[in-house]
């Protein structure tokens, strides 16, 4: 696997939609981008590449799974991740990606590579907590709920806090009473 294989060549393509599909694995993120948290991953990511006259307008749009284990019960399962993404490429005088969804090339350019664009929406498609699909049901079996009632922090503090708080309406300061009177 090579940077290059992630090159796709716009100048001899006619105008209209021109469709690329990849199969990407874990090897693709360990060989050219050295990340190696996703082990296990595999993910098809399809690219529509429209060609206009004055610019490209590519769709990415990813689907895959992630053998992980759940960051609450610890059980193994396969995370489904999906994601999109759009971006413009137009031309003009000097190569400018400041800009998250448009990509500015030279005039003489023929080919764009699109791995880090790949890279990038497979890594923002990861959620932010692994979640095994029963837990997010509410189905956890007894065993586990035992468990995870075991190690629950209960917070002594924050629930006296709490209370105090549903007193406050009653203990008010007799200069905002007064006020309150202005107002009727």
């Amino acid at each position: 696997m090579k940077l290059k294989d992630y090159n796709i060549v716009f100048s001899g393509l006619p105008i209209g939609s021109h469709a690329f599909d990849y199969a990407v694995d874990a090897s693709f993120l360990e060989t050219l981008f050295d990340y190696h948290d996703l082990p296990g991953l595999t993910a098809q990511v399809d690219v529509n590449l429209t060609k206009q006259n004055t610019m490209l307008e590519f769709e990415f749009s990813m689907k895959g799974k992630l053998p992980v284990e759940c960051d609450i019960t610890g059980k193994s399962f396969e995370q489904e991740l999906s994601n999109k993404f759009e971006l413009v490429v137009k031309f003009g005088e000097a190569f400018n990606d400041d800009d998250d969804e448009i990509l500015v090339l030279p005039h003489g350019e023929y080919e764009v590579n699109i791995a880090q664009y790949i890279y990038e929406l497979i890594v923002l498609s990861l959620p932010t907590k692994f979640l095994h699909p029963d837990v997010e049901a509410g189905e956890v079996d007894e065993e586990t709920q035992a468990l995870l009632d075991q190690y629950q922090v209960i917070n002594q503090d924050e629930e006296d806090i709490d209370e105090d708080d549903s007193d406050d309406d009653d203990d008010v300061d007799p200069r905002w009473s007064k006020l309150k009177d202005l107002l009727n």
